[in-house]
């Protein structure tokens, strides 16, 4: 009986479920609106345009920045402007009824897709002012009815593809301010397109800019010279430099954005979403012992204990990825810096305690000294030396009073000599992975020590490989470094040549006077290398600035932040030119090569 039954109610069941995938596939959103949700999904951040991009949509047609045609097919997608910052979706090339397409002045990264060919109907392309790298998809030539296509201010390398003389539509054209090296195509409509479409490019010849090419009569080759003090090595270092590194550069201003949203959140977080106002009492309280490295440290745990208890939010002096500094101030006067860091892996405490004593056992006129430590249930503390002067960032972007040259080249001294011992002459050789202005603080005479060195390693997490956001500060870090996770003493001295132009020019790596034009500090340097206005790169404010020194400073610079990790001097390398060529420069040194 119940097997007719269910052969009866069979039928009817298929049609329940039919009509049910029926209804739900009415109400699923269109494909075009699939490509578009998959744009977005590709996008880390923004203002919040994407509000209203909502999946159980039929279509996309009244999203903000879409327009459709009558069948509901996107024709239009402009989202200029909106803060958005991730890779542009090889989805988009799904859109193949899109006309216009405009998202330019926002933070996207990485490459066009050569997807985008597929919208075989777009007209027009502006994708200027962001962070967009890596060559010019030759596909593009296959968008015959492309008419407007403007890739501005973007870091886009190699050379300008052949393919896109095949435009015969193409009206406007502009490439202006990237990195582009070679011929500039004189086949179709490039001809026709004045100095300004490729301005801003320092590799690019060609007529249309008055160029001549090193295979044409006229063209020359050159090459880049040793660290050289002279205004022309500084101009071919320039030239060299320009093809290298920005590239990878801007990707590293831009692909880095992932790990400043990582790293802001979790700031945030940790700012905004807990309460953290009580005394430090909790951490020290039962089971909490000291450690002290040095015999000159002349107090029992139990009073560093009886000090730690009684910290509170009113002692803290900074902040930063590894943790909260307080100011632990003693009763016979003696001041230190504590450094609070949460545990998070229990298992790790050998470990911990192992790499504190060695990190202890290095002293160094130019490193912070490591005391000793507070090993406690939920957290280590640990005690290095009250420096009074506070943080190189304070110094240069906080402070009414400016440092002048000899200060700034002093402080520079100070960091590179630091930075070198922990590479070459230390046991073990250490590997800082966060140089950064905020690391490098002062004493009262303005002497720079690099602290927070080893802590990187001391906290990294074996299983989730999280030291590219742990370690990494935005601007400071080496492409490959963003790209593998692998330290090295090379990505180190990248991070040391961004401090180098951020000591000069008196600007954070991301300062908005550049970032808006899809810029950091290094391609802002380039984009002035590219004009021949280098120099300009220093803080106006600066007093006593000595332009040979600046043409040394410069092309060592210019080497550290190479994108080729093997171009990069060793720091032993950038001590000795700085002591040889800045320090105590010899005219020779600087005149030489040029009264050849």
């Amino acid at each position: 009986m119940s097997g007719r039954l269910l052969k009866c109610l069979k039928p009817v069941i298929l049609s329940i479920l039919l009509f049910h995938f029926l209804i739900i596939k009415s109400s699923a959103i269109s494909l075009d609106g699939e490509a578009l949700l998959s744009f977005k999904t590709a996008i880390v951040s923004s203002d919040g345009v994407f509000e209203q991009w909502r999946q159980e949509d039929p279509d996309p047609c009244r999203w903000k920045g879409v327009k459709c045609d009558p069948n509901n097919r996107v024709i239009y997608l402009s989202l200029p402007r909106h803060r958005l910052s991730g890779s542009i979706s090889p989805d988009i090339g799904m859109l193949n009824h899109l006309k216009f397409l405009a998202l330019h002045n926002n933070n996207f990264y990485g490459t066009i897709p050569s997807s985008l060919s597929n919208c075989s109907e777009l007209q027009s392309l502006f994708l200027q002012g962001n962070y967009l790298s890596g060559l010019i998809p030759a596909e593009l030539g296959n968008i015959s009815e492309l008419e407007n296509l403007d890739i501005s201010s973007n870091s886009f390398s190699g050379s300008i593809p052949s393919s896109l003389g095949g435009l015969t539509k193409l009206s406007a054209f502009n490439v202006s301010n990237n990195f582009l090296t070679g011929p500039i195509p004189s086949e179709g409509e490039f001809n026709k397109f004045s100095e300004n479409s490729f301005s801003g490019n320092r590799g690019l010849c060609g007529k249309q800019i008055n160029v001549a090419c090193k295979d044409e009569p006229g063209g020359s080759a050159e090459s880049q010279p040793p660290f050289s003090g002279n205004d022309a090595g500084t101009k071919r270092s320039g030239k060299y430099s320009a093809r290298l590194l920005i590239s990878a550069l801007a990707t590293v201003g831009a692909l880095l954005l992932v790990a400043l949203m990582c790293f802001w959140g979790c700031f945030l977080y940790k700012k905004f979403g807990k309460t953290d106002s009580q005394s430090l009492a909790v951490d020290v309280g039962g089971g909490a012992s000291v450690v002290m490295f040095h015999a000159d440290f002349h107090y029992s745990s139990k009073d560093v204990i009886k000090k730690l208890e009684t910290l509170n939010d009113e002692h803290i002096i900074g902040s930063g990825g590894f943790g909260t500094v307080y100011k632990l101030a003693m009763d016979d006067g003696n001041v230190f810096a504590l450094k609070r860091i949460v545990k998070t892996n229990e298992g790790l405490d050998r470990f911990f305690e192992r790499e504190l004593e060695i990190l202890g056992s290095i002293k160094h006129r130019y490193l912070v000294n490591l005391r000793g430590y507070c090993n406690s249930p939920s957290s280590k503390l640990l005690i290095y030396d009250y420096l009074p002067g506070g943080s190189l960032d304070d110094a240069l972007h906080e402070k009414a009073e400016q440092l002048d040259w000899d200060a700034r080249l002093n402080i520079l001294m100070g960091a590179a000599k630091g930075l070198a011992y922990l590479h070459h002459d230390c046991s073990p050789r250490i590997i800082h992975r966060d140089i950064k202005s905020s690391n490098i603080l002062l004493d009262g005479n303005l002497e720079a020590r690099v602290s927070d060195f080893g802590l990187a390693k001391l906290l990294e997490d074996e299983e989730s490989h999280i030291t590219t956001i742990v370690a990494g500060t935005f601007g400071y870090l080496a492409p490959e470094y963003m790209q593998s996770g692998r330290a090295t003493e090379r990505t180190d001295v990248f991070s040391f040549g961004v401090l180098m132009l951020e000591v000069l020019s008196g600007k954070r790596p991301t300062d908005s006077s550049f970032i808006e034009k899809g810029l950091n500090i290094v391609g802002w340097l380039n984009f002035l290398v590219a004009e021949n206005r280098q120099r300009e790169i220093v803080d106006p404010h600066c007093e006593g600035m000595r332009e040979e020194s600046l043409d040394t400073l410069l092309a060592i610079a210019i080497q550290c932040v190479s994108s080729n990790p093997e171009d990069r001097p060793t720091m032993h390398r950038v001590v000795q030119v700085l002591e040889s060529e800045v320090m105590t420069p010899c005219p020779s040194d600087f005149y030489d090569s040029s009264s050849d």
